[in-house]
């Protein structure tokens, strides 16, 4: 019995079309959120969206979402959704591929004339990557009600800007206030951007939950002085005090026989001179884990240790929350479609944490949702080396299109 299928030459032509839009004089990738460049790429899958016949709506945060009522009429809708904006020297696939995949998903459905008991929408989220603005994720996590949205329009981006001004001046700060649609169901098809699934040979991953994060920002302030005529025994070294913070977590991470992981991402010394003892150390603190328990845990340990810290170094230490969201388990209703869709196509599957964060962590306040990952060559992500063949491109987009099919009917077609 045949399979339903995504047309394979306009998903991986898109992808491409999108991954040559935002291309700096270099050749990088590089579509900040609410940036001249991701203007370039919004206008883009705008322009895709109605080609489709799909209904437009932006709201108040710039998010984009293509509308197909069908026939589901009043129903709540099945959302399909990732992000459109990058980091700086991209790869081509880290979001672009679910949001067009799921714009392939309702073309292909709706060429067949298949009749939903929900409408079905794609979303494109504003500023997932939080690069030119923090937090991470803010679009989906204005539109679950994590953030309040003037709160958001007010934030002062890395280069002065304010996002609410650059939406409005790139024509995209819509009117539709935040979650003015509320999801039935969600489901995010990524790139794994990690190695399991490649090195298990395994083309699809039905992710469960997903990693709490915390991030923390620890100023340790000592004193500068000349690097040559103060002894060891008395300095009041804030370079090296940082230091020991990066081994401390690196060594705890590696003891333990859990998933955590802890990252030290930015750092800065003052006044950053070679013969200087430094005055000032500012890092970022990256901690993960997809228990809510063990992520606490991890936050003491580090606290106690910089206590620790500052009485033997005789440093200053301040710490600033920079996000926290707790770790996130996805639907299992959902999980198991997953698993049935791609059961029923033939390809083994995998059970997975994610260990990024994702729009879906933020819907999933509202919905129930789950994702999808496909292979991700070497692991690598936000590089231009990322990778992902064609062939499993298509695969995953076929289990979108499956598992979607599944929850707009209650069962899982061919």
């Amino acid at each position: 019995m045949s399979h339903r299928s995504i047309d394979p030459a306009r998903l991986l032509g898109r992808i491409a079309e999108l991954g040559a839009i935002g291309r700096d004089a270099e050749g990088m990738l590089v579509r900040l959120a609410a940036s001249d460049s991701e203007k370039l790429g919004r206008d883009r899958f705008v322009s895709w969206l109605e080609e489709a016949g799909l209904e437009v709506a932006v709201d108040r945060i710039g998010n984009i979402f293509g509308i197909w009522n069908g026939a589901g009429g009043k129903e709540k809708p099945i959302m399909i959704g990732s992000h459109i904006d990058t980091v700086i020297n991209a790869g081509i696939y880290d979001g672009c591929y679910g949001v067009l995949a799921g714009l392939e998903v309702i073309q292909t459905l709706k060429s067949e004339g298949f009749e939903p008991r929900h409408p079905i929408v794609v979303a494109a989220f504003t500023n997932e990557e939080g690069v030119r603005y923090a937090p991470d994720m803010m679009g989906s996590l204005v539109y679950s009600g994590g953030l309040d949205v003037t709160a958001a329009l007010e934030t002062v981006g890395t280069d002065g800007t304010v996002l609410g001004d650059e939406l409005a001046r790139i024509g995209y700060a819509g009117t539709h206030a935040p979650g003015f649609m509320t999801p039935h169901a969600y489901v995010e098809l990524h790139i794994e951007q990690g190695p399991v699934l490649e090195r298990e040979g395994v083309p699809v991953g039905a992710v469960e939950d997903l990693q709490g994060i915390s991030w923390q920002k620890v100023t340790i302030d000592g004193d500068a002085n000349h690097a040559g005529t103060t002894p060891i025994s008395m300095r009041r070294d804030a370079g090296y005090a940082a230091a020991r913070v990066i081994t401390f977590l690196r060594d705890r991470a590696k003891a333990s026989n859990t998933p955590t992981v802890a990252t030290v991402g930015c750092i800065a010394f003052e006044p950053n001179a070679i013969n200087v003892i430094p005055s000032r150390a500012t890092f970022t603190v990256d901690l993960r884990d997809p228990d809510e328990d063990r992520l606490k845990e991890e936050e003491n340990a580090l606290a106690a240790f910089l206590e620790l810290l500052s009485a033997e170094e005789g440093v200053g230490v301040s710490v600033e929350r920079l996000a926290r969201f707790e770790p996130v388990k996805f639907d299992q209703s959902i999980v198991h479609l997953i698993e049935a869709a791609a059961r029923d196509r033939g390809l083994a599957c995998k059970r997975m944490t994610s260990g990024a964060g994702h729009d879906a962590q933020m819907i999933a306040r509202i919905a129930p949702g789950a994702m999808i990952f496909v292979p991700s060559r070497g692991g690598i992500s936000h590089n231009p080396k990322e990778f992902t063949a064609d062939t499993e491109l298509v695969a995953g987009a076929n289990i979108l299109l499956d598992v979607i099919c599944g929850l707009a009917t209650g069962e899982l077609p061919r």
